[in-house]
């Protein structure tokens, strides 16, 4: 009983250390010092929520930059894909986020890049196909990546000025604005975050 004692005992101290005193003080360091990371990195028009700086999202309009090809929609359903078949089987899996991991030699793959292509070069008259910058013809490992290559913004700038009515000297400066370097001077690439790029270009128009 004295082993049993002392084994309980540990057990509640250690619980109490680890499972409630060391995540409140996380969270609540989390919450003072990093506000903004902690709570998602969110990011507003007029005072709203529209989306995360750290997740990819599908812009359909002419008027606004495109990101890379996304999972944008990966916890996204509708009631139908959670209701049984005839079998009684269930074809939707969960949510989740990812690339698919094709083979170049996959031709879903190929006519998926091919689409991609064929719409970017009847939107943007004028780019040839070799100066397409891949990285708007691919997707990121998890599929969620909120950047772009500052090749891949450029040379979409005449024809998101041609849309919006914004003149491609501004639409430049705003793509600089929001230009980030490598973190730390070494770690990944130059981006440039598309959601923050197209919320000023939404300010400017004065988009609800």
């Amino acid at each position: 009983m004295k082993y049993l004692k002392k084994s309980i005992l540990i057990t509640i101290v250690f619980m109490a250390i680890c499972g409630l005193a060391y995540p409140a003080l996380i969270t609540g360091i989390g919450q003072l010092f990093f506000h903004k990371q902690a709570n998602g990195s969110m990011l507003t028009l007029n005072g709203k929520e529209v989306g995360s700086a750290l997740l990819g999202q599908n812009f359909q309009s002419d008027k606004y930059f495109h990101g890379r090809v996304s999972a944008y929609n990966y916890n996204t359903y509708i009631e139908a894909d959670i209701k049984p078949d005839k079998d009684g089987k269930v074809a939707y899996s969960g949510v989740g986020s990812g690339s698919q991991n094709l083979a170049p030699s996959n031709k879903a793959l190929q006519d998926r890049v091919q689409k991609d292509i064929d719409d970017f070069l009847k939107s943007h008259p004028g780019v040839k196909k070799e100066d397409i910058p891949a990285d708007l013809l691919t997707s990121s490992g998890s599929g969620l990546d909120p950047d772009i290559s500052p090749e891949a913004a450029k040379i979409q700038i005449p024809a998101v000025s041609k849309a919006s009515g914004i003149s491609e000297v501004d639409l430049q400066k705003i793509v600089d604005k929001y230009t980030e370097g490598k973190s730390l001077g070494v770690f990944g690439e130059t981006r440039v975050n598309v959601l923050k790029v197209n919320l000023e270009i939404a300010s400017i128009l004065k988009v609800k």
